[in-house]
């Protein structure tokens, strides 16, 4: 009753739900890549990063060559360079972070 449908509406060359991006941190001079996904399949450790954390906000809806912003709080923060961007099959992953 209280559930929601989620939608990706970001474009096929967008930063968006179930696409893997490649990131370059500029402060550490290193790249690290991710899968955005939704808060339920969040999992830092397996990569799987949530469109509501800080760098899932700041990357999203965002291109390949895009410079962003990541906002850690008002006072802090530091820019990653979007590198790539894959669409992901997740077709057979069902698992879902348990409460």
């Amino acid at each position: 009753k209280t559930a929601q449908v989620i939608k990706d509406e970001t474009a096929d060359d967008e930063a968006g739900l179930n696409k893997k991006v490649k990131l370059y941190f500029e402060d550490d001079e290193e790249y690290e890549e991710f899968t955005l996904v939704t808060t339920v399949r969040g999992s830092s450790i397996n990569g799987l990063i949530s469109t509501e954390s800080p760098i899932g906000k700041a990357v999203l809806g965002h291109k390949k060559g895009d410079r962003v912003y990541v906002k850690v709080n008002e006072n802090a923060g530091y820019y990653v360079v979007i590198e790539s961007i894959e669409k992901v099959d997740n077709s057979d992953d069902i698992e879902i972070r348990k409460f």
